[in-house]
């Protein structure tokens, strides 16, 4: 397997806090990806399927309807995640941190029980989150979308951050990856994650030349066989591009990117979206799981995704890719040094 704990292909990867658990948790990674979090799509297949297949599984916590069905779909991660020598895999829960989230207490008492190596806070605030995954050992990783936020999440006391950026589906960011990245490195030496509109090696490759430790895939994840999309959902992916996305806080209260064709079918007016809705992101409500049932998001990394295959095979392409890009760099490189 690819160690990602001292130099990738020259790339040295920087841990200020935790080296020791970092290195348990990410060290089994085969490629530099997280299987990114997508609300109603992923699900413990999914989960279980890329880290087998040598990524970072993750899914929100909000998936599973009830927090019943969250303590049964942890256990059957940590059961399909385990390896023939007892040790498990890692993998990662999203927990929505917003205050209008009437669940959270209750998740995290799921979360103390069955200790996910990664918890990723998303729409609010790491710090109801950080007693109780620090406690038992975890690496908290902070959704952020502007320096702002990754400056509050750092002082929290978080281990990464999940730096979301222009292109990402869902709930979307408005920073160019290369400016973000550069922008949270002059401050930040942990854990950065980067996502938005990346859905091929070359990319993964690109955003860690460029600092980031992960990379966010997401839409490419979405056209899976494990993936809890319907079969719909999946070949409007396949069959649309960069052209048929609209971003627009109208469905949700804040900025998502949305599939043009879906807003149409569900009576929206692509052309005039109106006025944002407003936020909630109760993950005991059902209006919310019906808008994101209803209506679909995309990032812009579809316009190169031709098929719907298994999630092991998308990381065996992410792989390929990217270990042909870095190579790339190095020979790139390598003809630029001076004679000697």
């Amino acid at each position: 397997m690819v160690t990602l704990l001292v130099v990738v292909l020259g790339i040295r990867i920087r841990f200020a806090k935790g080296m020791c658990r970092v290195r348990e948790v990410l060290g089994q990674l085969r490629v530099p990806v997280v299987a990114a979090p997508m609300f109603l799509i992923t699900g413990p297949d999914l989960v279980i399927a890329a880290g087998r297949a040598g990524a970072l599984g993750a899914f929100p916590a909000p998936n599973a309807r009830t927090v019943d069905d969250l303590d049964e779909w942890m256990s059957t991660i940590r059961t399909g995640l385990r390896t023939s020598n007892g040790a498990t895999l890692p993998w990662a829960v999203n927990l929505v941190t917003h205050r209008t989230n009437d669940r959270l207490a209750a998740d995290l008492k799921v979360v103390a029980e069955h200790r996910p190596p990664v918890v990723i806070t998303a729409l609010g605030s790491p710090k109801p989150v950080m007693e109780v995954v620090k406690g038992y050992g975890g690496l908290v990783i902070a959704d952020v979308v502007s320096v702002g936020l990754a400056q509050k999440a750092v002082a929290a006391g978080v281990d990464g951050l999940a730096c979301i950026c222009a292109g990402a589906g869902g709930h979307t960011g408005h920073l160019s990856p290369f400016a973000f990245i550069s922008a949270v490195r002059e401050f930040f030496d942990g854990i950065i994650a980067v996502g938005g509109g990346i859905s091929d090696g070359y990319g993964v490759a690109g955003a860690v030349t460029a600092g980031a430790d992960l990379v966010y895939v997401g839409t490419r994840f979405l056209a899976t066989t494990e993936s809890l999309a319907v079969q719909e959902y999946k070949q409007m992916v396949v069959d649309h591009g960069l052209d048929d996305l609209i971003v627009s806080s109208a469905v949700t209260g804040t900025d998502a990117s949305w599939l043009r064709p879906s807003l149409a079918a569900n009576g929206y007016d692509p052309g005039d979206m109106g006025a944002p809705a407003i936020r909630s992101y109760n993950s005991g409500s059902d209006a919310g799981h019906k808008r994101w049932k209803d209506i679909w998001a995309a990032g812009q990394g579809l316009q190169t995704i031709h098929g719907i295959e298994p999630a092991a095979a998308v990381v065996d392409r992410l792989e390929r890719e990217y270990r042909e890009a870095m190579t790339r760099r190095m020979t790139l490189q390598t003809r630029g040094a001076p004679a000697t």
